[in-house]
């Protein structure tokens, strides 16, 4: 138990938050304007532990690729693998019971969520390495977060559509434009170790503008899908509480103060994928 702990805190599990409600916005919304009915109990189910699944195995391996290179960071050098409170063969074994629950979730569902875990593995693989390579690497990120809303669409209907997209855009530019924030902690880091990422790449300052862009495409995505389907006035509410959050998000940061990113990062996003669950099913429900 005292390893599963490690590794529950090792991979923050508590920040399934973040993409957990945008899967469940994606099978709730999905079902709805495709099947004209709620997600059974049973996609419910299926749908969160395939979450908790790829999640859980794309957090493990990111921190077991990395690990030299969060050894070699002080603002990183205490996380569980460089400060050898687990070994990295115990966390490959749980990587390996994680993409199992992932597989066994998926084919639950049905066989396009089957068909798609390839894709799904790829992104979830080869995140960790984008930093050695391309300052893209937050996109890429993002990229991969989306597959939340998605997995939870076609987790409930078997189909993709161009609503489902939209929404995998939204969540894609949102995810991107937070990781660059959170990035900036990093810059001088990166720079200096030659791993890439935008604010070591563009500087502070330019990141955050870049930040507020991908912010900015991410709410038009959000809005566009309230003018391409049912949804009324109850989520159009719910995008804009969202834009205001975000608003607020880039000004607790500065290029001359990033003392507040963690405030930034955990407490803003986490609340901002609720408010849009809350008050997407809250429309739907009228």
């Amino acid at each position: 138990m005292k390893k599963i702990k490690i590794i529950l805190e090792m991979i923050k599990f508590e920040h399934t938050i973040f993409a957990l409600p945008f899967a469940f916005l994606g099978a709730v919304l999905g079902s709805l304007l495709i099947n004209d009915a709620w997600p059974t109990i049973s996609d419910w189910v299926w749908i969160t532990l395939a979450m908790v699944g790829a999640r859980s195995a794309a957090m493990s391996l990111n921190r077991v690729i990395d690990a030299q290179i969060d050894k070699a960071n002080p603002r990183t050098a205490d996380r569980a693998i460089p400060a050898g409170l687990i070994s990295k063969f115990e966390t490959i074994v749980f990587i390996i019971l994680s993409f199992g629950l992932l597989f066994f979730a998926s084919y639950q569902l049905n066989m396009l969520a089957v068909y798609l875990l390839p894709v799904a593995v790829l992104f979830l693989v080869l995140y960790s390495y984008t930093k050695r390579f391309t300052w893209l690497c937050h996109v890429f990120l993002g990229f991969t977060i989306a597959i939340a809303p998605l997995g939870g669409w076609v987790g409930a209907t078997g189909t993709l559509t161009w609503e489902a997209f939209l929404l995998f855009i939204a969540v894609a530019f949102w995810t991107a434009g937070f990781d660059i924030i959170y990035a900036t902690q990093d810059a001088d880091y990166d720079r200096d170790v030659k791993l890439y990422s935008i604010p070591s790449y563009f500087g502070i300052a330019k990141a955050l503008i870049i930040a507020r862009s991908f912010h900015i495409v991410s709410f038009i995505a959000l809005i566009t899908i309230f003018f391409i389907t049912p949804l009324s006035w109850i989520y159009l509410l719910g995008v804009l509480i969202v834009g205001g959050i975000m608003i607020y998000e880039h000004s607790l940061v500065s290029p001359s103060d990033l003392s507040k990113v963690d405030v930034a990062f955990f407490k803003m996003n986490g609340i901002i994928s609720i408010v849009m669950l809350v008050f997407t099913i809250g429309d739907l429900l009228i």
